[in-house]
């Protein structure tokens, strides 16, 4: 990823990234942060080995929670809610 202007007229106002056996957490933190770096308003990096979600909004701290059993799009996306009791 870069941080040029093709990239982030490709980004949208939310992104998820699910991690999978063979991510490393580390590379999927940072690739979150190059989201919001770029104009993403809400992330969520999903991390089901570790049961914890972590949620990326512009211009606060990345929050961290243990095991919810969902997720809201808040004003990004309102109304929807995404059940994690499957994954987590």
């Amino acid at each position: 990823m870069s941080n040029d202007k093709n990239f982030h007229q490709l980004l949208g106002d939310f992104v998820i990234e699910l991690r999978s056996v063979t991510d490393e957490v580390k590379t999927l933190q940072a690739k979150m942060q190059e989201y919001m770096d770029n104009g993403v308003r809400l992330g969520w990096l999903i991390d089901p080995q570790n049961q914890q979600v972590e949620i990326y909004r512009q211009g606060r701290e990345v929050e961290v929670l243990k095991s919810p059993t969902t997720l809201s799009g808040e004003d990004v996306l309102p109304g929807f809610v995404l059940d994690l009791r499957s994954i987590l």
